[in-house]
Order: structure tokens, then C-alpha cells, then sequence
């Protein structure tokens, strides 16, 4: 079993690690100032949630255009790219005073060139760290997601207290800014992993491949909605707590980060199916609570707990990346990606929605009912899929992963391949 101190050794994983640590900062504490921002001159929960979640609907257009650069396109240039037009819109955001439409016009920009760099760093990810210690990876990257959430929402709402919404603005551009040279110096030049032409065409073709697999299908649904629908629930944090949402948001990366290190780090491939097929239960129930309206402190506690069932997402990508062949591989993992964000942004604006004509406590109670309804109509689709028994005999290479791989493989060649040990 590999350990994080073993990835950590790799100056390429932490250079990744670290980049896309500072992005995450920038981008929570982004995302919180403005929905603050946004709620108290407009006074709509609507509005609110699309300013903080809306942006994830971009990532349906980055799918649809442009997701195969992400096996198609050096990944240092393109991440050190999107790493500097972050830089650029975070700072704009903080030395306009803008309107609450041109604030999500300019966020919804950005986070459509940002969706294709999920796939170019899942696909990097594969390449920096051996395949064997891929989820331990992605373990450690889903930790700096957490840990970054907990300072920047953290930081953010302290600071919202005490400074302008501007000032935090400039300080999360910093961050964005600071995450420009690590990338660009701390990785290698890598050749793209495929030949082909970066655009619709190759896109929807990568796509089609993906999409026309059965077993990825029930796959791509776990790891969305009932995830999705648990995010309609964390949208609604600011117009139900008001300034004290920094603290659900907290403590929400807190469990999700917890969960990551026990199922990422502790567990076996076997067992990650296994405990993957009841974390996705315990992500809803918690949520449920809101209905009942009881202290922020336990509604901490709470969403810490709930928050942690999202780490069966790491047994399901697991599975996914199995299935998926190398050349296909950052397509896929950014394919995944985002359908996953598109449905945050499009169950959080829904859940805006409804509040506004109800409240925000029983719209947040129906979208984790809701959520947990999902898991259990899933239950059967993904046991085929995620059962041990069709793991034991081959953690690696073949069994149902290979027979998946053979299968996209035997649709088309989706370009050239590059030579075996080639980089730039």
C-alpha cells in the first residue's frame, strides 16, 4: 500500500499539488465574497446560489467544445494558461464595481476555460504518479480541495467581518496569482497523449466512445447527482445562515476532507467498493436535519458527517479509470468532471429557485431527500459494477476493466498514440 510521503517525494506531484491547492483558495474564497456581495444588494436567494455555483454550468460547454485538449494539448501550457486567466478575472472582480449580471457573466467566462483544466490535471495526474498509487493521489489532491475550502471559506468569512468584499478579492487573486509559476516551473513538458486535432469533432467523438460504454453509464450517474443534489443543499448555505455560512461551508470541506484520508488512504481497493457502497447513503441523511432548523453548531457537526460520504466518489473513479483506456483517460476523468459541475450549477440554481418561493430550510430538506432517494435506485446499476468479487482476481488490467478498455478501444482509433517514453 503506497503512502502519501511516497507521492509527496514526487517534485512533479507536489508542484500539481500545490498549484491546484492555491487555485482552490482563490476560488472559495472567490465564490463566497461574491455570493455575500451578491445577497445583500439584491436580496435573492437565486441570485446568490448561481453567483457561487452557477459557474459549474459552464462546464457543460467546456465538455462539448474543447474537453479534448485535455488529452490533446501540452499540459503545463494549458494549465499555466488557466492559471493566469484566473489570475486576470479574480483581479477584475476586485477592482470593479460590478453589477451582480456582470459579475456572473465574468465568472461564468472563466469557469468555462477552466473546465477543461480538470481533465488536463486528472489526465497529468496519471502520468506524474505511477497507476497503482492513482487514487492515492487523487486522495491527496481531494485533501487540498478540503483544506483549501476550510481556509478560504474560513478566512473569507472572517475577514468579511473585519475588511471590504474587495480586499478579500485581492487577496484570492493573489493566491491565483502565486499558483502561475508553480505550475510553470515545477512541472515538466510533457507531449500530448494522443495526436489529434483539439476541437468539437474530436471532442464528441472521445465523448461518444465514453458515453456508449454500459458500464460507465450507471458510473457517470453516482458520481453526479446524488452529489449534485447534496450541492442544491450547500448552495443555500448563505441565505440560510447568513455570514455564519462560512462555517457550514468549513465544516462541509472539513468532513469531505476526512473522508478522502480514511477511504483514499486506509482503505483497500476491495474495500473502497465496499464502504463506497454506503457512503453515498451517508452523504444525504445529515442533510436532512435542516428541516428541523436545530443550532449552527450541530448543523456543523452534521454536515461534516454528510460531507463525508463524498469520498465513494473516489471507488467509483477508481473504476472509471480502469475502464478507460490511457489515451482517453483525461477526456474521461474531465468528462466526469464536468457532468459533475454542470449538475452542482444546475441543482444549485433549482434549489435557489425554490427557496425563493419557500424557504431556505425545506428546500434544502427536499434536495437531500432527493439525494438519497438517487442512491437508493442506484444501488442495483452500480453493484454490478462496483461488487469486490469482480475485482479479487486482477486489481489491475483485466476482469471487467479490460474487457470495458478492449471494447472502447475496438469503436475506433481515437489518434495516434504517442511513442512510448516520448516528452518534450
Amino acid at each position: 500500500m503506497g503512502t502519501y510521503r511516497a507521492i509527496f517525494a514526487n517534485r512533479e506531484f507536489r508542484s500539481l499539488w500545490i498549484g491546484s491547492a492555491l487555485g482552490n483558495a482563490s476560488s472559495t474564497m472567490t465564490s463566497l465574497t461574491l455570493a455575500i456581495v451578491v445577497d445583500a444588494t439584491t436580496g435573492s436567494a437565486l441570485l446568490a446560489a448561481m453567483i457561487m455555483f452557477g459557474p459549474s454550468l459552464a462546464q457543460v460547454l467546456g465538455v462539448s467544445t474543447l474537453m479534448s485538449a485535455a488529452d490533446t494539448a501540452r499540459p503545463r501550457q494549458i494549465l499555466t494558461l488557466l492559471s493566469i486567466a484566473s489570475t486576470v478575472a479574480v483581479g477584475i472582480q476586485a477592482a470593479l464595481d460590478l453589477s451582480a449580471g456582470l459579475r456572473l457573466l465574468l465568472s461564468l467566462a472563466i469557469a468555462y476555460g477552466l473546465s477543461i483544466g480538470a481533465g488536463v490535471r486528472w489526465g497529468l495526474l496519471g502520468e506524474v504518479v505511477h497507476n497503482d498509487l492513482f487514487i492515492l493521489g487523487r486522495s491527496a489532491m481531494n485533501l487540498s480541495v478540503g483544506a483549501m475550502q476550510i481556509a478560504g471559506f474560513g478566512i473569507a468569512g472572517i475577514l468579511l467581518q473585519a475588511v471590504s468584499p474587495s480586499t478579500v478579492l485581492w487577496i484570492a487573486t493573489g493566491f491565483a496569482a502565486l499558483a502561475v509559476p508553480v505550475i510553470r516551473f515545477g512541472l515538466r513538458d510533457r507531449s500530448p497523449r494522443r495526436v489529434a486535432r483539439t476541437g468539437l469533432a474530436e471532442t464528441w467523438r472521445g465523448n461518444r466512445q465514453l458515453l456508449a460504454q454500459a458500464r460507465t453509464r450507471p458510473l457517470l450517474l453516482a458520481l453526479t447527482l446524488p452529489n449534485g443534489l447534496i450541492v442544491g443543499c450547500e448552495a443555500l448555505f448563505v441565505p440560510y445562515a447568513g455570514a455564519r455560512a462560512g462555517w457550514l461551508l468549513a465544516a462541509g470541506a472539513a468532513g469531505m476532507m476526512t473522508g478522502d484520508l480514511v477511504v483514499g488512504r486506509y482503505l483497500t481497493r476491495n474495500g473502497r467498493r465496499i464502504a463506497g457502497q454506503w457512503l453515498r447513503f451517508v452523504l444525504a441523511v445529515p442533510f436532512l436535519a435542516f428541516a428541523f432548523q436545530p443550532p449552527i453548531a450541530v448543523l456543523c457537526v452534521l454536515v461534516a458527517l454528510g460531507s463525508s460520504g463524498y469520498s465513494a466518489s473516489l471507488a467509483q473513479q477508481e473504476v472509471l479509470v480502469d475502464l478507460t483506456p490511457a489515451e482517453l483517460r483525461g477526456q474521461v476523468l474531465g468528462l466526469e468532471s464536468a457532468l459533475r459541475m454542470t449538475t452542482f450549477g444546475v441543482v444549485a440554481i433549482l434549489a435557489g429557485a425554490l427557496a425563493d418561493l419557500t424557504a431556505a430550510a425545506p428546500a434544502m430538506t427536499v434536495f437531500a431527500a432527493a439525494s438519497l432517494l438517487v442512491s437508493v435506485v442506484l444501488t442495483r446499476p452500480l453493484s454490478r459494477v462496483m461488487s469486490p468479487a469482480r475485482w479479487i482476481s486482477s486489481p489491475h488490467g483485466s476482469g471487467p476493466a479490460a474487457e470495458g478498455l478492449q471494447t472502447v478501444r475496438a469503436a475506433g482509433d481515437p489518434g495516434r498514440r504517442r511513442p512510448a517514453g516520448e516528452r518534450g
